[in-house]
């Protein structure tokens, strides 16, 4: 379960693509999470691949999980757990992961993005937590990687969002191009890695892994720590699906899909129809 929303494919440079695809705002589920975790982690560990593509299809890159699965109270602990685990591959693969962002960066798309070694970024896309908006943190270390810090204090306290543009001024985002050319251009940063002798570049990646001022592993866990109070006081359930914390009832529908680590919406307040491609 989940394999069905990540596709891999690698070419004969050793250039790996991972491929996100869950209609309709790629926001994935424990087992999608999980599956992108191991998809990373396996290409990291194939002697033929010498740097990852991450990329999705459809309206943007990532919405962050499932709210349906956040329903139950006991999900929590999964939902987190296998997005940790997805961040965390993206951060220790063995080779460099570039991602390509196409509108939407969401929730846990910050955790993707943040822990990727490169970013490329179409002009319609942008970036943010909205968690503040439904009781819960996360993501906050895997934003400061992308913007400076007090920008992005400033997001996650009012949930706004930053576009590309602004963090290509940041340094975080190399380049921002048109959404027809974000995979080629993508591709094209890719194969310039790929040109590199392989070891070399594995062992650049180990090196600034190791001397990395962020522990993003620890970061997000402390982070969660509060977002686990907030469970348990229904605080989260009250600002996420509208329950009142002593009846359990309220006026959420049940539909729609998560934009965050844990804390989904229901939908992206913006549309758009771009491929990914």
């Amino acid at each position: 379960m989940g394999t069905e929303f990540i596709a891999t494919a690698v070419d004969e440079r050793g250039v790996a693509e991972v491929v996100v695809d869950r209609p309709p705002v790629n926001a994935l589920p424990v087992a999608g999470w999980y599956a992108l975790a191991d998809a990373v982690t396996g290409l990291g560990r194939d002697p033929a691949v010498r740097v990852v593509v991450l990329r999705a299809r459809g309206r943007g890159f990532n919405a962050g999980v499932d709210i349906k699965e956040l329903r139950d109270e006991g999900a929590i602990v999964e939902v987190n757990r296998s997005c940790f685990t997805a961040f965390a591959a993206v951060y220790e693969c063995a080779v460099p992961v570039v991602a390509a962002v196409h509108g939407f960066c969401l929730g846990g798309g910050i955790g993707l993005v943040g822990n990727a070694d490169v970013v490329i970024a179409s002009q319609d896309a942008y970036f943010g937590l909205p968690e503040v908006d439904r009781g819960a943190l996360g993501a906050g270390t895997h934003l400061s990687r992308l913007v400076p810090g007090h920008r992005a204090r400033a997001m996650m306290y009012t949930c706004a969002t930053a576009t590309a543009a602004e963090l290509h001024a940041y340094g975080s985002v190399l380049d921002v191009v048109p959404e027809p050319s974000l995979r080629a251009r993508a591709l094209e940063v890719a194969g310039e890695i790929a040109g590199k002798h392989p070891a070399v570049i594995r062992a650049a990646k180990e090196a600034f892994n190791g001397i990395d001022l962020w522990d993003v592993k620890r970061s997000y866990r402390y982070e969660q720590g509060f977002t686990f109070e907030m469970n348990l006081s229904g605080v989260t359930r009250q600002e996420r699906f509208g329950l009142d914390t002593d009846t359990g009832t309220g006026t959420d529908t049940g539909t729609g899909t998560g934009t965050g680590t844990g804390t989904g919406t229901g939908s992206d307040s913006r549309s758009g129809s771009g491929s990914g491609e």
